[in-house]
């Protein structure tokens, strides 16, 4: 049997192919390959899809996150909470920015940030929080937003998710290509409200200077690429198909029964499957089962950010975080992209419980 991979990325552009070349092509012809055309346009577009005033392109998610807290002025000696159980660059970022990343614990339902334990971990010298819409389901941002603090959100994994990137000060997204709304390569957005806010990110993001030739701040250089903005234009009108074929796929899992054999992820109108992930005590078993089965998957943040090596002169350890250390030995993610068929779906869920079937006669 062929092998199933985690995501196809391939297999939703596949049939787009030849007019993505033209777009490229297009970009080539021009000749103009920074802050072009495409990435003014992209910006816009992203900016209204969104629902949004101002969208900044940048080079990649991770700069968005450091470009985004840097704009709002966040730097050594305050305080920035987010989850422990989420990507590194969630942390890194503020660490690259000279604060102290606090970490608080998930919601054991939805993997996503507790508000009841961000509430009791925040000081004077909290300055932002960074809730992470984590595997495209968005956090519950109300009771966050009561705080009266900086909310910068991590969307990276929830390009149109409803209820995403509407509320914080900042909201940052990534286009790795195995992303909802994918480039053929890095880049990233920062979206923002307020037009002083968006306008130092503008500056940030390009050495801290509107024209090349008076320097304002001390930035970055991270543009977003004119071929990477060209492809994006392209993708765009194709997201909300795409986002309803995740859904309809994760739908299909459960009316499959792999909820018999494993804990599936809650369903909401607004969860986007970045991944579709699953938790099991028998985790590793079902793993091993599915790489002899030809059958890819993947556990994230199995070493959680309060445990990471880097990061361990913040004093965190084993057993801090109850929630997410039981989270980070059970999470499973399971095949899934946009146009994945049930057939591919019903040998997953045949190999899971052959997994599960196999465990418990040990």
């Amino acid at each position: 049997m062929p092998q199933i991979p985690l995501v196809d990325v391939k297999a939703q552009y596949a049939p787009l192919l030849d007019e993505l070349k033209e777009r490229i092509a297009d970009v080539l012809d021009s000749g103009r390959f920074i802050l072009g055309p495409n990435v003014k346009a992209f910006e816009e577009e992203a900016a209204a899809y969104l629902g949004v005033e101002h969208a900044i392109g940048v080079a990649n998610g991770t700069d968005a996150l450091v470009i985004a807290l840097d704009a709002l002025e966040i730097g050594p000696g305050d305080e920035v909470i987010c989850p422990t159980f989420t990507f590194y660059a969630t942390a890194e970022a503020i660490a690259r920015r000279g604060a102290t990343p606090i970490f608080a614990e998930i919601d054991p339902r939805t993997m996503n940030l507790d508000a009841e334990d961000v509430r009791a971990r925040v000081t004077e010298r909290t300055k932002a929080i960074i809730p992470v819409h984590l595997f495209g389901r968005p956090v519950p941002l109300a009771e966050l937003a009561e705080l009266g603090i900086p909310l910068v959100e991590d969307a990276a994994q929830a390009f149109g998710a409803s209820g995403a990137g509407t509320t914080g000060v900042a909201s940052t997204y990534s286009f790795f290509p195995t992303k909802n709304l994918f480039a053929l390569g890095d880049g990233g957005l920062v979206t923002a409200r307020d037009p002083e806010l968006a306008e130092r990110i503008r500056l940030l993001r390009f050495h801290g200077s509107k024209a090349k030739k008076d320097f304002e701040l001390i930035g970055y250089n991270s543009r977003l690429d004119e071929l990477q903005a060209a492809v994006l234009r392209f993708f765009l009108p194709h997201l909300d198909d795409w986002n309803r074929l995740r859904r309809e796929a994760a739908a299909r899992y459960a009316a499959l029964g792999l909820g018999e054999v494993c804990e599936l992820p809650a369903d909401e109108p607004g969860h986007v499957y970045h991944v579709f992930v699953v938790r099991s005590p028998e985790r590793d078993r079902i793993r091993e089962h599915l790489a002899s089965s030809d059958i890819a998957s993947t556990a994230y943040y199995e070493t959680a950010l309060h445990l990471q090596p880097a990061l361990r002169d913040l004093g965190y350890g084993e057993g801090d975080f109850p929630e997410t250390e039981r989270a980070s030995r059970e999470n499973l993610a399971l095949p899934l992209w946009a146009g994945i068929g049930p057939d591919v779906q019903e040998r997953v869920v045949a190999a899971v419980r052959e997994a599960v079937s196999l465990e418990a006669v040990r």
